[in-house]
């Protein structure tokens, strides 16, 4: 009978999440491949509409920052309380500082940006400046 436990791929795996967290030190990005936190974006027309997946993270402990073409999401997440007389099995929940950026497409006005948290998920509404929104434009005939 196989079982990956008897080629040390227990080993494997607890180096890898080593290797992680020390990229982790350098660019807080680079242990989730560059995409924490994940997010989804939404065009409908009038708005884009951003979700953030962040669980684990306290509203004050996020800042969300917008202008006319960009979102950055910037926050902590703090390490889970960790009695020190017990011993830890398996860590794969990161902690610490992290940042996100995306350009917008189009210019948005930063003036009627909202943001709420509920439930770990972030989502943020950003209008499109009235520039960039499409027009309904009357055909003469």
């Amino acid at each position: 009978m196989f079982g990956w436990r008897s080629y040390g791929f227990d080993d494997v795996w607890d180096e890898m999440a080593r290797m992680n967290r020390l990229f982790a030190r350098l660019d807080p990005g680079l242990a989730h491949g560059g995409v924490f936190p994940p997010l989804n974006v939404y065009d409908d027309h009038e708005s884009f509409v951003v979700r953030a997946e962040i669980p684990g993270v306290e509203a004050k402990d996020i800042d969300v920052s917008a202008n006319r073409d960009s979102l950055t999401i910037k926050g902590e997440r703090k390490p889970a309380p960790f009695d020190d007389e017990s011993g830890c099995h398996r860590r794969e929940r990161d902690h610490g500082v992290f940042s996100r950026s995306i350009s917008l497409p189009v210019p948005v006005d930063p003036d009627k940006i909202r943001a709420s948290y509920v439930n770990g998920v972030l989502e943020v509404v950003l209008p499109k400046a009235e520039e960039a929104r499409p027009r309904k434009v009357k055909i003469d005939g």
